[in-house]
């Protein structure tokens, strides 16, 4: 082959910097953005926050004198210099959200108040100086152990004892269950102490007596009959027909198999239910009472409200982060002085808050046109869903397909009806008898409605709420029933039974 140079002309998608930011800000939690707006705060220091959460408290000033006034009053940190440059347009994320600048996007107050508001409680300003205004400790949380162990101080006086008690407390699991036998407890001990496995058992026995009633058993059927033990007021042949149900026939009742319950018993319905009763109020895990796990809470990215114009889609200001250019190092680059280092972080920092501001017009764009096509879900709940895809919304913004996914996940919208992942409004397609398309989620919805209103005596199995969807029209079939019941987590039909 004859060796040639060629000269060709090509097209292709060069992914910048700038780009990629752009891309990777776009998929970010609420949580996960300003978590890397914290780590990129920290390595630009042309990158400064408006809205720092320490504005309005008292700092000391070089000189050592105390200063009330904020960075976030429209001084800045640099504000001594009055030239400073003004920091508007692309070197400022005090974004044309925030004065309602955005056509659609505007505050609803230009349109009259709302029936409907994300924040009901105004908030008042307290002074610094106000009792109510002090930072509020979180109170210590209990442990099961060390409510055990308080007991235990006042009711065992022999530190023999003590110590044998609290080799049992220390076995115990998260839902106070002594999972562990007894003789694996008495294996693990020192032979030289010379203690009989009587001794632990003695100190179970004695640990079962504490508070809250049913810990230190060693299975579900012995903490409830525990329980059902040390119920007041409770008559005795129904107490005695409930600890014969959690002692021998737990799983029949589990089950709710309740007509082999009452051949195994010799019981009507009527005894079986008032021993029901007494069953229901005991706690199967009461250890849980004292676990130390937290309550996570979503943040909206948006908020539906109603105006007088209809539904209207606005951001919430609460979690958009207010960026803008630093005024010192701004003007310092401006009189030629810099180095080459704060050149480049000034154009990072000019990146981010176009990037920012961008993220946040793409999340509204894409929040407005799903409230479009789901305005029958706002007015008439979840059952009024229709079909919607990600290709549509893609088409009518204009955007690929793959951003309306970044956009949507981990994305959460405030609305009258509760709070949704904006993926909650995207649903596959059932086609109906008329010919037309009806929502997975509403069918969800409707399933949830009809199985909440039947009769527990008889309740409705797959196959007939299958049939009762298609009386309206929906072609559904048992197992796609059995899928949507299932992921709404709703039990089957012999567990939702009842007397």
């Amino acid at each position: 082959m004859k060796q040639s140079l060629q000269l060709r002309t090509s097209q292709h998608l060069a992914l910048t910097p700038q780009l990629q930011q752009s891309i990777r800000l776009l998929q970010l939690s609420t949580l996960e953005l300003h978590q890397e707006l914290e780590q990129i705060l920290s390595d630009n220091p042309l990158l400064e926050r408006i809205d720092d959460p320490l504005d309005n408290s008292v700092r000391l000033l070089a000189d050592g004198a105390i200063s009330a006034s904020s960075s976030g009053n429209g001084e800045g940190s640099a504000g001594d210099s009055g030239d400073a440059p003004a920091t508007g347009g692309d070197d400022s994320f005090d974004s044309n959200f925030e004065r309602g600048e955005g056509g659609d996007s505007a505050e609803a107050g230009a349109n009259g108040e709302s029936d409907w508001s994300f924040d009901d409680v105004a908030r008042t300003s307290k002074a610094p100086d106000d009792d109510d205004a002090r930072p509020q400790l979180e109170a210590h949380r209990v442990t099961l152990r060390e409510h055990l162990l308080e007991q235990m101080r006042v009711t065992v006086r022999e530190a023999r004892d003590r110590a044998l008690l609290e080799v049992v407390v220390d076995a115990l699991d998260e839902n106070g269950y002594l999972s562990e036998p007894l003789e694996e407890i008495h294996a693990r001990l020192p032979e030289e102490l010379e203690i009989e496995i009587e001794e632990l058992a003695v100190a179970l026995k004695l640990l079962q007596s504490f508070d809250p009633v049913g810990v230190g058993a060693r299975d579900a059927a012995e903490c409830l009959a525990l329980q059902i033990r040390a119920m007041p007021c409770v008559p005795l042949v129904t107490r005695r027909l409930a600890l014969l149900i959690v002692e021998q026939h737990l799983p029949l009742f589990a089950q709710r198999d309740f007509n082999k319950l009452k051949r195994a018993l010799d019981c009507d319905d009527e005894d079986l239910r008032e021993a029901q009763a007494v069953i229901k109020q005991c706690n199967p895990h009461p250890g849980t009472l004292f676990a130390g796990e937290t309550s996570d809470y979503v943040v909206p990215d948006v908020i539906v409200k109603r105006t007088k114009n209809g539904w209207q889609v606005v951001l919430n200001h609460d979690v958009m982060p207010r960026l803008r250019v630093n005024a010192m190092y701004a003007n310092i680059l401006k009189r030629g002085k810099g180095e080459g280092s704060l050149t480049s972080q000034l154009q990072e920092a000019k990146w981010l808050i176009k990037n920012m501001r961008q993220r946040f017009d793409t999340i509204l764009r894409v929040a407005q046109a799903i409230v479009e096509r789901q305005r029958n879900f706002f007015s008439h709940g979840a059952v009024a869903m229709r079909p919607l895809v990600l290709r549509e919304i893609a088409d009518t913004l204009g955007l690929h397909e793959s951003t309306i996914s970044r956009v949507t996940t981990q994305k959460y919208m405030l609305t009258p009806h509760g709070m949704f992942e904006l993926k909650y409004f995207f649903g596959s397609h059932v086609a109906t008898e008329a010919g037309g398309e009806a929502s997975s989620t509403a069918i969800r919805a409707l399933i949830k409605q009809l199985i909440g209103a039947e009769d527990s005596k008889n309740p409705f199995s797959d196959s007939k709420i299958a049939d009762m969807l298609g009386e309206q029209g929906m072609v559904v079939a048992r197992r796609t029933v059995a899928k949507y019941r299932e992921a709404l987590k709703i039990p089957p039909v012999s567990l939702r039974k009842s007397l």
